[in-house]
Formats: C-alpha cells, structure tokens, sequence
C-alpha cells in the first residue's frame, strides 16, 4: 500500500454527533472511491462491530478506530485511535469514564444558555443525540439553528458555545498518557488528530509531540477536512520531525455541515509513511 490510496480514517456516525448511521456512511464512502475506511465515533466503539459488516458487505477495507478526548495544557486534544481490538476491555472502560462528564456537562451548558433567553436547550440538543451518554456542543448547536437562533452551526459556537460564552462549560478528559496507553494495550496506534485546529503556541505544540511520542503515540493526521493545503504541508514536516507516520481523514460529520466529504482529500505528501501501512496486518 501507499500513499496513494483512497483512506478515509476520520468520520462520526449517530453513534456519537455524526447524522448518518454506520451503515449509511459506509454506503457514502464506497460511493465516494474510498478504499479503505475507519469510524472513529468521539470516546465510543459502540458502532465498531456495524461499521466492520457494512464495510465489508461493500467491498471495503476497514479498519477499527475511536477518537479520544484528552486535556493537555488546558486545552481539548483529540487523539485518534486505528486497528485496535474494539473489544478490549480495558479500552472500553476507559472511554465510559471519559464519557462520563457529558451529562452533568450538557446541564450546565443548558442552564448557562437559559440564562441569556435560550430555554430548552438540553431537552432540544436531545432530540439530535443517538446515544445519551455523548450529547455534545454540536447536538446543542443543531437544536439552536432548528429553533432559529443562528442561521448555522458555526454561527453558534461563535456566539454561544467556546470560551467566555453563555453556554461554554470546560470538561477535563482523559489524560493524553491514559489514551494512548489504551489505544496501544488493545493493539493499535495512536494518532493526533487535525493539530492545526489547537490554539498552541509552539512551545506548547512541540510539547504535545514530544509527550504524544514518549507515551508511545505514533501517527498524526496530516491530511484532513480542517487543514489547508499550507497546514498539511507543514504537518508533513511535523512527521518527518518527531518520525511520525501519517494519517488521512475527512472529519466527515454530515452532508449538510461537513466541508469536506467522505473521500474526497488531496493525498498524502509522497516522502511520508502512511499509518496504514503500520496497521496492515490489522486491515479487515
């Protein structure tokens, strides 16, 4: 394999704040060329064992994945996770804990909203959620463009939902250790997700890949739905650097909000090594 292939390792399902089904997004992404693809649902592998049948009823490759939540330096990081055992009981623990604050979270995050007017908004926010134990920012962010508030959900996080705003409430993930350690003991590799998306200053950012490889982190998404054509090229450099493999994926969320669509990247810089072919003998 190589670099040239048509890998889409990034995407949400109804399983945690995507709006279209395991089995729909795999029909979407067979359409689309991809050639070998992975779910990667916020802190849940609940949907893993759908999104393998349905790759595999469609001739896809695939390849197990979640994306984890973790706090360093103050900030939210994500951390995706690819061909790993998604039965792995120490994993799946780890992600409920991680999923645990959500709720109490998502009160608070009504009740703040409420405060300037907008009421409702977790009974509202619910109505978009597949699974409870994940309501997000962006389940709040459909329900207020429905009850139009915002005209998109942009517009919302702008107004309504990031720091110093009404319906901002901070949640402390997981440890950036802890996820990669999970990812790593179910026998996968562990990947920064968009890091251009994280407000670091360098000192800040090359602290994340230095810690992210101590721990034993091994790839980072240097092509994706959220990273320019600039972006891409300097996390290009980035893998090259700290020896990282490279990964690639859409983000895809829904064909309504997502900018780029299942399967539809640029390629990966040719000088890289791609994470799949770490993972080839994990490629169902």
């Amino acid at each position: 394999m190589n670099s040239m292939l048509n890998a889409d390792l990034h995407c949400h399902s109804t399983v945690s704040d995507g709006t279209l089904t395991p089995e729909a997004l795999a029909e979407r992404a067979k359409a689309n060329g991809v050639e070998l693809w992975a779910l990667t649902d916020h802190d849940e592998v609940g949907g893993q064992q759908r999104a393998l049948e349905a790759a595999r009823s469609q001739g896809m490759k695939y390849l197990t994945g979640t994306e984890i939540s973790v706090t360093f330096a103050g900030q939210t990081v994500h951390i995706v996770g690819l061909g790993f055992d998604h039965h792995n009981t120490a994993l799946i623990n780890g992600l409920r804990r991680t999923r645990g604050g959500r709720g109490e979270r998502a009160q608070e995050m009504s009740e703040g909203l409420a405060k300037v007017g907008i009421n409702g908004a977790y009974e509202g926010a619910l109505k978009y959620v597949g699974n409870p134990e994940l309501i997000s920012r962006t389940h709040f962010a459909r329900f207020l463009v429905e009850a139009g508030v915002c005209k998109d959900t942009p517009e919302v996080f702008r107004k309504y939902l990031t720091e110093g705003k009404p319906g901002f409430v901070p949640h402390r993930w997981a440890r950036l250790q802890d996820a990669v350690q999970w990812i790593n003991d179910a026998g996968g590799i562990a990947v920064i997700a968009h890091p251009a998306r994280y407000s670091f200053t360098p000192n800040e950012e090359y602290a994340l890949f230095t810690e992210f490889k101590t721990h034993g982190g091994r790839g980072v998404e240097v092509v994706t739905g959220s990273h320019s054509a600039q972006e891409a090229a300097r996390y290009a450099e980035t893998a090259l650097e700290f020896g990282l493999a490279a990964s690639r994926g859409s983000d895809f969320h829904s064909p309504d909000e997502s900018h780029t669509d299942l399967g539809a990247l640029p390629w990966l810089p040719g000088q890289l090594t791609p994470v799949w072919e770490l993972l080839a003998d994990r490629i169902q």
